[in-house]
């Protein structure tokens, strides 16, 4: 939905749990005509629409496609934006470090990533910029050396993809890389100097394969290969909003999207008994299904299974975890989350920085008894919020 301020706000569809193109097309059918109805009811209303490998490969196979466009038009809904970061299924058990896999130096990745290319290009409306979001390229604990030609000519492959769809349509669909902890590319600085490398390695390789100057070369580079700037990772890294953002428009960096998500902070009691209570707290978050990386200024830990049993020692102040947890709410109880950090990001950016604005929330067990509401209250909830602070 376009938003006063002139932004395209959309929520992330992961949040649905499905298993295959039939599941996710039920609850595209369930959902959003129902949050345009309460939020937009006058506008199309935008969706994030997530595709594993597998159901990317069946959207694409007989009409389903066509099915899916016209069942879109026909509600007043768009797609501009695709999360393609983990390969497999989202809400798969275990899912852990495979969502990193299979990484950019493969060629699973890469063609999935086409697949998502071809997919968008039959979607996005005219009009708007499209894009979709990618792994920050490998995960650090595995230890493998990083082959950087082989992912830099990787990533140039989609911009090749992406170019021919701007020539052949006139739509301009970019790659969004996604900083995570712990990822190859994990924080602004390390996205950054992959991007120099980006621009010095595949530049030559646009310009011999494709036949275009160097600055041209340069130019489609920046145009179709962005940030996807997820607001609870980079707080999480105890990025300040400002000093990052500087930093990327400073270096000529597009911002694809950015991510409206919010990371649970814990504040280190000095008392053992305090300790004590505050591991029982943290406890059921850490689930079996996803990566929460813990991150204070003086130790960080790989997710918050192996985080839990060193809290006693901890010698930071301050605890940061990966855990998408609602936007609307600061407290709960001994823990707290980043959403002055939201709040900071949102009031920095403009749509001459990033069109785009996707609500990620996808925890919910957090949340209190009394303030769980069905699926649908409490998406709506979070575009409340955010449209209440843009």
């Amino acid at each position: 939905m376009r938003t006063a301020g002139g932004f395209e706000l959309t929520y992330c569809s992961n949040i649905h749990p499905a298993d295959g193109w039939p599941s996710v097309f039920e609850k595209l059918r369930q959902i959003p005509p129902e949050l345009k109805r309460r939020l937009s009811p006058g506008e199309r209303f935008g969706i994030g629409l997530r595709l594993s490998a597998r159901e990317a490969s069946q959207l694409l196979h007989g009409g389903n496609l066509a099915e899916l466009r016209d069942f879109l038009a026909s509600e007043g809904l768009y797609v501009a934006l695709l999360n393609g970061f983990p390969f497999a299924g989202f809400h798969d058990c275990c899912l852990k470090d495979q969502v990193f896999a299979p990484d950019w130096h493969t060629e699973e990745r890469v063609a999935y990533t086409l697949q998502l290319i071809d997919i968008l290009a039959a979607l996005l409306p005219d009009g708007l910029d499209g894009g979709v979001s990618t792994s920050p390229l490998s995960y650090k604990p595995w230890k493998q050396t990083p082959n950087w030609q082989a992912l830099v000519a990787n990533v140039i492959r989609t911009v090749q993809a992406t170019m021919a769809v701007k020539q052949r349509d006139g739509l301009m669909i970019h790659l969004d890389i996604e900083p995570e902890p712990d990822g190859l590319v994990e924080n602004s600085r390390e996205f950054l100097e992959f991007y120099a490398r980006l621009l010095s390695e595949g530049g030559p390789i646009l310009t011999r394969e494709s036949g275009l100057s160097g600055a041209r070369a340069e130019e489609a580079i920046r145009e179709h290969v962005t940030i996807c700037y997820d607001v609870c990772h980079f707080a999480v890294e105890h990025e300040e909003p400002a000093a990052t953002l500087a930093a990327l428009n400073g270096a000529g960096i597009r911002i694809g999207r950015a991510q409206i998500s919010s990371a649970v902070r814990v504040a280190m009691p000095e008392l053992a008994a305090d300790r004590e209570a505050l591991t029982k707290d943290l406890t059921p978050l850490a689930d079996p299904t996803y990566l929460h990386q813990v991150i204070g200024r003086e130790e960080r830990f790989t997710d918050l299974i192996e985080a839990l049993p060193q809290l006693s020692g901890a010698e930071s102040a301050e605890w940061r975890i990966h855990y998408h947890v609602p936007l609307f709410l600061e407290d709960y109880g001994r823990l707290s989350s980043t959403q002055s950090e939201v709040r900071r990001t949102l009031e920095l950016l403009t749509p001459e920085l990033v069109k785009h604005l996707e609500i990620e929330t996808y925890t919910w067990g957090v949340l209190p008894a009394d303030l769980k509401l069905d699926i649908v209250d409490s998406i709506e909830r979070e575009y409340r919020w955010v449209l209440e602070h843009l």
